[in-house]
C-alpha cells in the first residue's frame, strides 16, 4: 500500500465534530504551500499544520536504495576500450605515480643491501652473521617492492620500473669500520624510506584515497617503524664494542636465543630473527677479539 499527498483534509475533535470552522489558513499565490493553525484554548496549547502541494509529490513506499536505477550511471563508466582498466575505480594519476616511485625506492634500497650481503660475504672480510642480515634485507625490500606492484594492479594503474642506480660496492671506513659503517648506512635507508612512505600516505590522503592510506597504514609504516628501532640497535652495539662490551651483549642475546629454541610459543620466524641477532653480535664479538689482539701486537713490536 502506497500513501500520496492529499489536496485536503479535515480534522475532528474528541467528540467527533469538525474543527474546520477553527482554522485560520494562509496560502501563496506562487506556490501550493498552506499553513493552517488551531488558536489557542483555554488550556494554553494550540497547534499548526503545513501542507505542500507540489507536481513532484513521490509515492511513500520506504524503499532508500534502488539498485538497479542507480547502477546506470555506473554502466555508463564501464570502459570499453581493451587498453583500459576495468577495476580503477577513483585512483588518481598522481596516486598511481607516487606508487611507482615508491616501487622504485624499495628495489634501490634492495640492491644496496644485496651488495653489502655481498662485500661481507667476503672471505677476506667473512662477517657471516652480518652478511646474512643484509642478505635477508634485500629480499625483504624486493617482497615490499613487489607487494607495492601487486597493489598498483589492483587498483587498475600499471606498473612503471625506473631505472636502479649501481650500489657501492666497497664500505670499509676508516674510522668506524665496515660493521658500524654498513649499518649507520642501513639505518639511514631505513629512516628515508620512511620519509618516502610517510609522502606515500600524504598524496593518497591530499586525493581522498581511503583505500591507498589504509595499505600504507597496515602493510608499510608499523613495520618501517620496527625496522628503525632493530637497526638503531645493532648500531649502538657495534658503537659500544671499542668500550668492551660486545662480550656481554653476546652472551645476553645467546641466552635470549637458547630460551627462545626452548620454548614452544617461539614461532620459526622469531627463531630465525634471533638467530641472526646472534650471528650479528657474534660478530661483534670477533671484531671487538680482533681489536684487541691488533694492540696487543703492536705493543709488543713498539
Amino acid at each position: 500500500m502506497s500513501l500520496k499527498a492529499a489536496t485536503s483534509f479535515s480534522l475532528l475533535n474528541t467528540r467527533g465534530g469538525s474543527l474546520d470552522h477553527q482554522f485560520s489558513s494562509a496560502s501563496s499565490l506562487s506556490s501550493n504551500n498552506l499553513a493552517v493553525s488551531i488558536p489557542r484554548s483555554k488550556t494554553g496549547f494550540g497547534f499548526l499544520v503545513c501542507a505542500s502541494k507540489g507536481a513532484d509529490s513521490k509515492s511513500l513506499t520506504g524503499v532508500v536504495f534502488k539498485p538497479f536505477e542507480e547502477v546506470k550511471k555506473e554502466l555508463d563508466l564501464v570502459p570499453t576500450l581493451p587498453h583500459v582498466s576495468l577495476a580503477r575505480q577513483k585512483f588518481t594519476d598522481e596516486c598511481e605515480a607516487a606508487i611507482n616511485q615508491q616501487i622504485n625506492v624499495e628495489y634501490n634500497v634492495s640492491y644496496v643491501y644485496h651488495a653489502m650481503f655481498a662485500y661481507f660475504d667476503r672471505d677476506n672480510v667473512a662477517l657471516k652473521g652480518i652478511a646474512s642480515f643484509f642478505k635477508e634485507s634485500s629480499m625483504e625490500e624486493r617482497g615490499h617492492a613487489e607487494k607495492l606492484m601487486e597493489y598498483q594492479n589492483k587498483r587498475g594503474g600499471k606498473v612503471k620500473l625506473h631505472s636502479i642506480l649501481m650500489p657501492l660496492s666497497e664500505f670499509d671506513h676508516t674510522e668506524k669500520g665496515d660493521a658500524l659503517y654498513a649499518m649507520e648506512l642501513a639505518l639511514s635507508m631505513e629512516k628515508l624510506t620512511n620519509e618516502k612512505l610517510l609522502n606515500l600516505h600524504s598524496v593518497a590522503d591530499r586525493n581522498n584515497d581511503v583505500q591507498l592510506t589504509d595499505f600504507v597504514e597496515t602493510e608499510f609504516l608499523t613495520e618501517q617503524v620496527e625496522s628503525i628501532k632493530k637497526i638503531s640497535e645493532y648500531v649502538a652495539q657495534l658503537r659500544r664494542v671499542g668500550k668492551g662490551h660486545g662480550k656481554e651483549l653476546s652472551l645476553e642475546q645467546s641466552s635470549s636465543f637458547a630460551e627462545c629454541g626452548t620454548s614452544t610459543r617461539c614461532s620459526s620466524m622469531e627463531k630465525q630473527q634471533l638467530h641472526n641477532n646472534e650471528a650479528i653480535l657474534l660478530d661483534v664479538l670477533f671484531i671487538r677479539a680482533f681489536h684487541a689482539v691488533f694492540g696487543f701486537l703492536a705493543l709488543a713490536f713498539v
